[in-house]
């Protein structure tokens, strides 16, 4: 299943998905005009053609004792591609990047970091961020607050776009 071949009702079960990940399959079924067992049908064409990757809780960090989260801005000696993969595979073993970016420009990666304390961070930027190999420069930011998270894609923006060219 391509991009173009996504048909008004897939595109609105992957919004409804987006949006309520833990409704039924007889309530998406419902929200989407169509019976249920066409509607498991395509859900699962959808997962298995990579539409869908997951289902989550939306969980909040701070109320569970991650008070810190920075964003480190990191830029490495070498960019080839071995050593951005070898960097790529490093975030992914550590617990505190919650989501790692590559980035074109004069950054090379950016880093979405959770932490329960400001020590906490400052060990894993000094011992491990800082240290790790090919890693030349580290700049960071600590959030004060955040004004909008908003996961997934902007559903109604694509139906726009659509109806502009058909």
């Amino acid at each position: 299943m391509q991009h173009a071949k996504l048909d008004p009702i897939d595109r609105k079960i992957l919004a409804e998905l987006q949006g309520d990940g833990r409704m039924t399959n007889v309530e998406l079924a419902k929200r989407v005009g169509i019976s249920a067992p066409p509607c498991l049908r395509r859900v699962r064409s959808l997962e298995e053609a990579g539409y869908i990757r997951g289902y989550h809780a939306d969980v909040d960090a701070r109320q569970l004792g991650f008070e810190v989260q920075v964003f480190a801005m990191v830029g490495l000696a070498s960019q080839a591609e071995a050593d951005l993969v070898a960097f790529e595979d490093l975030c992914n073993g550590w617990p505190l990047v919650r989501e790692c970016h590559m980035l074109n420009g004069e950054i090379d990666f950016i880093l979405k970091c959770v932490a329960p304390d400001l020590s906490s961070f400052q060990s894993f930027l000094t011992g491990e961020l800082t240290s790790a190999p090919n890693v030349a420069s580290v700049r960071t930011s600590l959030v004060i607050r955040g004004a909008k998270d908003t996961p997934g894609v902007p559903f109604e923006v694509m139906e726009d776009r659509l109806a502009q060219t058909a």
